[in-house]
């Protein structure tokens, strides 16, 4: 039966070990000792999980936001070489706004 790892983290540890009990790889061996915080990041070296869960941005344009913040970052370096606080001002929340909508378009 294969597993996701969002299905693992949702498992109690006596289902964990259950699964862990009917592999035999090195990873979890010695799953009845092992808490859930020890024993799903071996379940997933055993079974060739992902040990985290995905996350993807839909409804925008990702790579074009994350080229639009490194442009400026620069900017930003140049705001502060040169002291001026309110174009440094101004960059650092247009970093912020484009980061908070990224994070707002993850599923």
């Amino acid at each position: 039966m294969a597993h996701t790892y969002d299905e693992l983290s949702k498992m109690t540890v006596a289902e964990l070990r259950d699964i862990a009990k009917d592999l035999d790889h090195e990873a979890v061996q010695g799953s009845t000792q092992m808490n859930k915080e020890h024993l799903l990041p071996a379940l997933c070296t055993a079974l060739g999980i992902d040990a985290h869960a995905h996350h993807v941005v839909v409804g925008i344009d990702k790579v074009a936001v994350r080229s639009k913040i490194r442009q400026l970052k620069a900017q930003r370096d140049e705001a502060v070489r040169a002291g001026d606080h309110q174009r440094l001002r101004r960059v650092r929340r247009r970093i912020h706004r484009l980061k908070r909508r990224i994070r707002r378009a993850m599923v």
